[in-house]
């Protein structure tokens, strides 16, 4: 009687533990306590910042065409997964790059690319490294845009070959969801043989330069003696006036002993 007495009694609390733990998957779900389930709503849901975006993938597939942010966003465990894109402006160095320019000089150039992502779909979805895509690509066109410009272009008009480089990459990577926002070439070095035969040649450029300033200055002024030479023709009396100004100015200066020509028809009076 004992025996069994026992038995009823470890029946009866076997029971009564899976009544309670009936009730409780009643309440909360199948193996899930009242304490555990805050934590677990916690854990399915994330925060994105202003400047981010997120893309959400559902069994692989992207459940919305427009990505979830700024703010506060929940993703179903076991069959979601995200991707945070971050959409601030980003700039990169292009690194120096021996370049021959189209008259065949060797430079080397390097620039600055900013970018950001415009489209943060086609950017997860389109290329599997946006980021270093782009810093390839704007290696190539550097390359590529600088091949088919001159030594003096390359000096002179930097601006526009930024604006053509800047053109180019926008348009390669618009299927990235990639915005190229400004492209700038920062330096140009030349080789020192290069370097020292524009300086030789810009030296005789501004001597050649002066020569022709010398040469024009005398030819004005040939001319100008010329048609003051046709005034005294015309009128004598200017010349006797011209000498009189000479000797005043003469006369300014501190000599001894002044040596002043005059014509023979002023003298033939004492002459006689």
């Amino acid at each position: 009687l004992s025996c069994q007495y026992l038995e009823r009694e470890k029946s009866g609390r076997r029971l009564r533990r899976q009544e309670r733990t009936i009730a409780d998957r009643g309440t909360t779900g199948p193996g899930i306590s009242p304490t555990q389930t805050p934590s677990l709503f916690k854990s399915f849901e994330f925060i994105v910042k202003e400047y981010e975006r997120a893309v959400i993938f559902r069994l692989g597939r992207i459940m919305d065409r427009k990505p979830k942010g700024p703010g506060l966003f929940f993703v179903l465990p076991c069959t979601d997964t995200f991707v945070k894109v971050d959409l601030r402006t980003v700039s990169f160095d292009i690194p120096p790059q021996e370049i021959l320019t189209k008259d065949s000089v060797t430079v080397n150039v390097d620039g600055v690319v900013y970018f950001r992502i415009q489209c943060p779909i086609s950017s997860v979805a389109n290329v599997s490294n946006a980021h270093h895509s782009t810093r390839l690509l704007a290696q190539t066109t550097l390359r590529n845009v600088l091949g088919t410009k001159n030594l003096a272009e390359l000096l002179s008009d930097r601006e526009g070959i930024s604006g053509s480089m800047q053109e180019s990459l926008d348009d390669a990577t618009d299927p990235w969801g990639i915005q190229v926002e400004r492209v700038e070439i920062k330096d140009v070095k030349l080789p020192h043989q290069m370097q020292r035969a524009m300086a030789a040649e810009a030296e005789a450029a501004r001597e050649a330069r002066a020569k022709i300033i010398a040469a024009e200055g005398e030819m004005n002024a040939s001319r100008a003696l010329k048609e003051a030479s046709l005034v005294i023709a015309e009128a004598p009396s200017a010349l006797q006036l011209r000498y009189l100004q000479t000797l005043s100015s003469i006369a300014t200066e501190k000599n001894s002993t002044i040596i002043f020509p005059l014509p023979i028809d002023m003298m033939k009076a004492f002459i006689k």
